[in-house]
Formats: structure tokens, C-alpha cells, sequence
């Protein structure tokens, strides 16, 4: 029986299902404008509703100028065809704790609310003072630098020093084949746009980091999630999903999994690279945190040496999100498409940004601040796993590097519940489902380890003892 046919469904939301139904396939892409709609019965049937269920949810579709109908042919998609709006492809229940609900309440409240389930550092940690210096330094060059639109591929200088620090990871490439972006984010835009038709099949980790999610679904792709361990991802799970779905396209973090922290390990990536040219398939390789790590370990880009695998990196983690640079590392023909499609739509480069990243790269003040910030962390990790273990949650696994960990709650608890209780004491928790398109982290939280001070566990405790119906005094130091 059809899940819309659920006793459980009341008339009006049966109505209400019809519609959602219509809509996805509108907004994704299988029924483009004009397309004819499936006659009344044939709906009920495969929806398993009955006939009047659909003409009235056809019938508000239609006063909504979403569909048409036309008298004695049937029922049609309006001339013009609904926006992409993500927030629709959130099932409603859960709309209020997404991962756009993470994204924004990360960005827009302000410092009096604690962010551990944000993604970057403090600002107290990022190295504020060298990028005044190089701001100045490069207001006094060329005036070019300050109103120009730069390079399609962006500033040589830079790509030259990204290929030869490529190389120091064995990822052996060329100026030519580096293309700058906007961001890392903006990268997997652009590559999206190149890669995926609406309606392709991608392969991501599940978990996996959840901007990736959003950027699929805003491309129309039909996301399928293969399950991921401590050593990288279910290979007999991607095998028969690879096999199932015929991918187009597999989208993965490299090291530094986002967001359990774990790190394929070289068997599994050796193994998993056979499996992605057994299926013909393509690979972005996400790697914005990799210099987060004092011993790279092997990427899958490495060992496959461009040919399938895309690599992205950026600056925005470790250096500063507002300068806004990030970069692509793929074979030299997807460059050249790539940079075609970043001029028709973004025109211009980052110049600016670039000349100030390179200028702190050649300096040696990158090198320096990356240090200080990988003791910094290796010292926080530690505090954090002590305080989730005293809070009572239980590590997936324990990364070597980086911002993030992955753990679970006692009992079974829900980490939707217990986040919205937090945001009510000033704690922005990022709860495991928003990472998972098959839904299976609802008891995960993931921490980010440089922005979880002590205060973080005591509203935690007491979130998690409201869920679980045990009223404990509240701590003096939180609101009432």
C-alpha cells in the first residue's frame, strides 16, 4: 500500500500529500512546463488515495497557478515552473532543525550565543593581524588589484604556488589545471553545474557534510547515501548502490571526514578507486580542512591523478571566510569548461582575496598560524571528548586532527529535541540527522571542538534531562 493511503492520514492531509507529491516532481524536474499531469484515477491508483483526494488537491494546485487544466484534455504544469526552494524539501515536522536551520542560526545570532554546532573557528583564533598587513600591503600596489576583475583562471601567481603545494601531497598537477573560486562551496557549485543534469543520481557519505545536500537538491539530483565508517565508506554498500543507481557523480570530504572527523585509510581508498572506474564514474574531492592536519595522509586524488577525481580545497577554515578564496584542481579540458561557466556566471575573479592569500602563503605567516592553531586544537579536542564523556556521550571515533567530533547521545535520545531546548538557553547544536540523507544520525550531535567552552555541557545536561522528562536545577549561570 502507498504510504499516502496510511490510516493514519487524515483527508486533509492526504490532500496536502497529493500536492507535495506534484510539486517535488515539478520542482525537480520530472514534469517540466506543459507537461501533462496523470489523469485523476491513474493518480489515485499509484498513490493509493481515492479519486476525490486528487481532484481537490488538483484543484488548489490549479488556484494556485501552479498547474492548469483544459477541458477534456486533462490537467497540465503551468507555463512557468516553480523556483527551488529548499526549504520545501524539508519534510514540514522537521523544518524547524535543518541544515539550513544550522546555517542560519550559526551566521545570524550574534556572540552571546554559543556556536558548537558551527563549522569555523573563533575569531580569536584566526590570524587577524597578518591580514591587516596584507591588506595594506597590497592597497599600496597596482591599482588593478583593487578595481579589476582579474584572470578567467585567476591570479598565476597563486596557482603556481597551489600546484607546487599540491605536489608536497602528491597530487601532481600544473598552474593550468588550478582554476580560483569564490569559495569551496562555490567551487562544488560550479563543478555541479558542469557534472550534473537534473535528475542524475550523486553518491554521498552518510553521514556527510550537509551543504553538500543542499547543494545537490538546488542542482536537481537525486541523492543517495552510502553508509560511512571509521575507515572511510561501506565499500560492499557503495558496490551494490553504484550497481543499483548508476551514479553519475560520487561527492565526498577528503581527510577529516565532516562530520565524524575520521579519515579513509589507504586500503579503503585504493579499494574504493577501483570500484569508481568500474562504474564510470566521477569524483569531487572535497578537502577544505586539510591543512588542519601535521601528517597528511594519501587523497584519493593522489592516487587516481586527476584522471576522475576533482579536487577542491580553500582558505576560508583556517585563514578568514570573508576573503573568500578557494580553488579547483582537475584534468586541463574540465578547467578550461570550468572556467567558461565561472565567467558566465560570476564574470570576474577575486583578485583581491587571492593577492592576500598568496602574499600570507609566501610569507611564511600561514605556515606559522597553521601550527599554532593545530596545537590549539589538539588540546581542545581532548577537553571536549572529557566533557562529552561526562555529559554522558559516547564517541563514534576519535580523530587524530581537526575541528570536529562525532558523538552519540544515551538512550536512545533525540538530537532534534534536545537542540531546540539548547537554542532556548543561547547553545546552537547541530543535531546528526541534518548530515544524514537517509536519516539514520537522529541520536548524533557533531561538536565543533573550537567552539565548545564548559558552559556548552552544562546547558546540554540539562537539554538532555528536559528530553528525557528528569527536571534538574537549573545551573545559576544559565537564564531562567
Amino acid at each position: 500500500m502507498s504510504p499516502l493511503a496510511s490510516t493514519t492520514l487524515t483527508d486533509v492531509s492526504r490532500v496536502g500529500a497529493v500536492m507535495g507529491h506534484v510539486r517535488e516532481r515539478i520542482t525537480r524536474g520530472g514534469l517540466g512546463s506543459g507537461a501533462r499531469l496523470p489523469s485523476i484515477r491513474r493518480c489515485a491508483q499509484s498513490l493509493g488515495v481515492s479519486n476525490s483526494t486528487v481532484v481537490e488537491a488538483y484543484d488548489r494546485l490549479a488556484a494556485a497557478g501552479e498547474i492548469t487544466s483544459r477541458r477534456g484534455a486533462g490537467f497540465f504544469v503551468a507555463g512557468s515552473r516553480r523556483p527551488v526552494a529548499l526549504a520545501e524539501q524539508v519534510p514540514p515536522v522537521e523544518r524547524e532543525i535543518d541544515p539550513l536551520w544550522v546555517m542560519r542560526h550559526s551566521l545570524e545570532t550574534g556572540d552571546d550565543v554559543l556556536k558548537p554546532g558551527c563549522g569555523w573557528m573563533p575569531e580569536s583564533w584566526m590570524p587577524t593581524d597578518a591580514i591587516r598587513r596584507a591588506l595594506r600591503a597590497e592597497a599600496r600596489g597596482p591599482g588593478k588589484a583593487l578595481t579589476g576583475y582579474g584572470q578567467p583562471l585567476g591570479y598565476a601567481p597563486l596557482r603556481a604556488m597551489l600546484a607546487r603545494r599540491l605536489g608536497e601531497r602528491e597530487i601532481m598537477t600544473a598552474p593550468n589545471q588550478v582554476l580560483l573560486t569564490d569559495s569551496g562551496t562555490s567551487a562544488i557549485d560550479l563543478l555541479c553545474r558542469l557534472f550534473v543534469r537534473q535528475g542524475d543520481t550523486v553518491l554521498v557519505d552518510d553521514p556527510c557534510y550537509f551543504n553538500f545536500i543542499n547543494t545537490l537538491r538546488a542542482h536537481g539530483a537525486r541523492i543517495v547515501g552510502v553508509p560511512f565508517t571509521p575507515t572511510g565508506p561501506d565499500l560492499d554498500a557503495f558496490a551494490r548502490l553504484a550497481a543499483e543507481h548508476r551514479p553519475r557523480l560520487y561527492l565526498t570530504t577528503g581527510a577529516l571526514h565532516n562530520p565524524t572527523g575520521a579519515s579513509p585509510s589507504p586500503t579503503i581508498q585504493h579499494r574504493l578507486l577501483g570500484l569508481i572506474q568500474a562504474h564510470d564514474m566521477m569524483v569531487i574531492e572535497d578537502d577544505i580542512f586539510a591543512d588542519f592536519e601535521s601528517d597528511p595522509t594519501t587523497r584519493l586524488a593522489a592516487f587516481d591523478g586527476l584522471d576522475r577525481v576533482v579536487y577542491v580545497g580553500s582558505f576560508s577554515k583556517m585563514l578568514s571566510a570573508s576573503l573568500r578564496c578557494g580553488f579547483i584542481a582537475a584534468r586541463p579540458e574540465w578547467i578550461e569548461a570550468l572556467a567558461d561557466l565561472k565567467l558566465a556566471t560570476t564574470f570576474g575573479a577575486a583578485d583581491l582575496a587571492a593577492r592576500v592569500v598568496h602574499r600570507l602563503l609566501a610569507d611564511g605567516g600561514y605556515r606559522r598560524h597553521g601550527e599554532a592553531v593545530r596545537a590549539r586544537l589538539a588540546k581542545a579536542r581532548i577537553e571536549t571528548r572529557d566533557r562529552l564523556n561526562a555529559t554522558g556521550l559516547s564517541l563514534w571515533t576519535e580523530p587524530r586532527a581537526g575541528l570536529f567530533l562525532w558523538a552519540r547521545l544515551p538512550d536512545g535520545q533525540d538530537a532534534v529535541g534536545v537542540s531546540r531546548l539548547a537554542m532556548r538557553a543561547g547553545v546552537v547544536l547541530a543535531p546528526g540527522d541534518v548530515f544524514s540523507v537517509g536519516r539514520r544520525a537522529g541520536d548524533y550531535l557533531r561538536f565543533n571542538v573550537a567552539q565548545s567552552p564548559p558552559r556548552v555541557f552544562e546547558v546540554l545536561s540539562q537539554a538532555m534531562a528536559e528530553a528525557a522528562g528528569v527536571r534538574l536545577p537549573r545551573p545559576p549561570s544559565l537564564p531562567a
